[in-house]
Parts: structure tokens; C-alpha cells; sequence
């Protein structure tokens, strides 16, 4: 049995800021992680356009997504997050928003106690993930009522 980290108090919702033409997914943010010093990608979980979850670190490892946070939180990274003219946009495809509700349904069944934020509620001058991790909490929980 994998070793649960000592401490998980955020699961973190991020963007990739990439454009929708973009596919990417774990090997390129893996490669762009790398050029900044890191030891490989800095997320938990990378989302891809097609609703496909790469795993990036392992769950019980510490991650490099949240300055400040990395030692008690997940990252989940969707691809996208702009549009083509590079502005913020929450285009996600409605594969990854599935995806995504799946993932942090799992997560916190792990961690019940961790709060699910986007980066910007840990770092006001981020924009990432470019939607209220707050609102689509509250529509998913609405939704299954």
C-alpha cells in the first residue's frame, strides 16, 4: 500500500495557460519544469484536453505547484486556460471538467479534510485556474442533489 502524504490541507486546481490548439500534457509540462530547475513536472495530475489524467508526481510526494504550499497541498493542472490571443479563458472541454469533478471526488475521499482551492485563492496575483474553484464546487454538489 502507497504511503499517504502526513499532511494534505489543499487540493490546488490549476491551468497550464495554454491555447485550445495546444495537446499537450504530462511530457511537455514535465520539459518545461525541467528548464525552470525542477525536478520534473511540479503537478500531481495533468488533465488533458481529451479528459485523459497523467500522473505527474505521486500522491505522497511533495509537489512544486504553490509557492508557500507545495508541502501540504496536490496540484491538478487542466490544460488549457487561454484563448488563442493569449487571453485567460476557462475553455475547457467538457471531457476534463468530468475529469476533473472524478479526480477531486477521489481526492478528497483520500484527504477529507483538504480544501479545494484554485492557485489564485492561495496567490492573489495569479489568475490560474481562470474560473471560481468555489462557484463549480458549489454547481457540482448542486448537481448531484
Amino acid at each position: 500500500m502507497m504511503k499517504l502524504r502526513e499532511r494534505t490541507d489543499y487540493i490546488v486546481i490549476h491551468c497550464a495557460q495554454t491555447k485550445p490548439s495546444m495537446d499537450i500534457g504530462l511530457r511537455e509540462i514535465d520539459q518545461w519544469h525541467k528548464r525552470r530547475g525542477w525536478l520534473g513536472c511540479g503537478y500531481h495530475f495533468v488533465i488533458k484536453r481529451d479528459g485523459q489524467i497523467e500522473v505527474g508526481r505521486q500522491i505522497n510526494q511533495k509537489g512544486a505547484h504553490v509557492k508557500g504550499f507545495n508541502h501540504n497541498s496536490l496540484g491538478i493542472c487542466l490544460v488549457g486556460g487561454i484563448d488563442e490571443d493569449e487571453d485567460f479563458d476557462p475553455n475547457y472541454t467538457q471531457e476534463q471538467w468530468d475529469s476533473l469533478d472524478a479526480l477531486v471526488e477521489t481526492m478528497t475521499k483520500i484527504y477529507p479534510n483538504a480544501a479545494v482551492v484554485g492557485h489564485k485563492d492561495l496567490d492573489p496575483h495569479k489568475a490560474c485556474p481562470v474560473f471560481e474553484v468555489k462557484s463549480w464546487l458549489q454547481q457540482i454538489a448542486e448537481s448531484r442533489t
